[in-house]
């Protein structure tokens, strides 16, 4: 069994998609669908920078959707065979999004509109330098989640994406997060990496952001989806648009649990997978989760 996978923030970089661009017919009617929708050239942005602008998390939001659906799109005009058999779709954060455009559940023209207004949502949601990410390695989620609360002093810091059984990313205030990554490191961590992050994402903080993305999401069209999605913030399958939506609303300040749904993809029988977008972190990460998967990336960039 085949899922289609789908990357979130973190894979973005200057001259993202161009040459899938150039190339391909098909990639190139998603990006001047999306320079249209949002009515500023995201493409050149992508294509040329500048590099401080397209890492905003308002533009790099977009920007991943857009190159991911544009690879999507490319993949069904040249292999329309493999997509065929996909029984599944997931997407890692913001990925989700690129998996409910590819199930059939959201277009890709209210989806670039949605994330545009997600990314500056969650960069609004919090003053520039008052949150902070950070990636605790080598210590089991449960002793990173213990290590939070105990370092919280009333402050917000909690896990915000279970990414590998190795590997839990932790957001909140930044002094928290600082006190944490120090208790993570006590309790037997290898390492606690701080994030170059413009925000302290899939958090409490995010609260706002929340809150005030929930009103375009309903507004926005959800059918039920062709394949099932399954979502990050409860790791199971779903069809019915109405629990999509939903579900996108909820993981805005709710951890991503891309482990525990890597494991629901395994048990449901899913053997391969297709990462579809710029880089190849997903497909380490299920490596690392269930080696029962076999993925392969594909940007289309060749």
């Amino acid at each position: 069994m085949l899922a289609l996978l789908f990357p979130g923030q973190g894979s973005q970089f200057v001259g993202m998609g161009k040459a899938l661009f150039e190339r391909s017919a098909a990639a190139r009617a998603v990006f001047e669908e999306a320079d249209t929708a949002l009515g500023f050239s995201l493409s050149r942005l992508c294509f040329e920078g500048p590099e401080e602008e397209l890492k905003r998390t308002a533009n790099t939001q977009p920007a991943i959707l857009t190159h991911s659906v544009a690879a999507y799109r490319d993949l069904q005009a040249r292999f329309p065979e493999r997509l065929e058999e996909a029984d599944f779709a997931a997407g890692h954060s913001l990925g989700e999004y690129s998996a409910n455009v590819a199930a059939g559940s959201l277009s890709f023209g209210d989806a670039v509109l949605l994330v545009r207004q997600r990314g500056l949502f969650m960069q609004e949601a919090v003053p520039p330098g008052a949150g902070a990410m950070a990636a605790i390695v080598g210590l089991p989620p449960e002793e990173v989640a213990a290590a939070c609360r105990e370092a919280a002093h009333g402050e917000v810091v909690s896990p915000a994406n279970f990414n590998s059984p190795e590997q839990t990313v932790i957001a909140g205030a930044a002094a928290a997060v600082a006190r944490a990554s120090a208790a993570c490191t006590a309790r037997g961590a290898r390492r606690a990496i701080p994030l170059a992050v413009s925000a302290p994402f899939h958090c409490a903080l995010m609260a706002p952001a929340r809150e005030r993305l929930r009103p375009l999401l309903e507004e926005a069209r959800f059918a039920d989806a062709a394949v099932p999605v399954v979502t990050n913030v409860d790791a199971r399958p779903e069809t019915r648009g109405s629990a999509l939506r939903d579900a996108l609303a909820r993981q805005v300040d709710s951890p991503v649990r891309w482990v525990e749904s890597v494991r629901a993809l395994a048990a449901e029988g899913v053997d391969r997978g297709i990462e579809i977008g710029p880089g190849s972190v997903l497909a380490g990460l299920v490596r690392r989760i269930e080696r029962g998967i076999a993925v392969e990336s594909y940007g289309g960039e060749s």
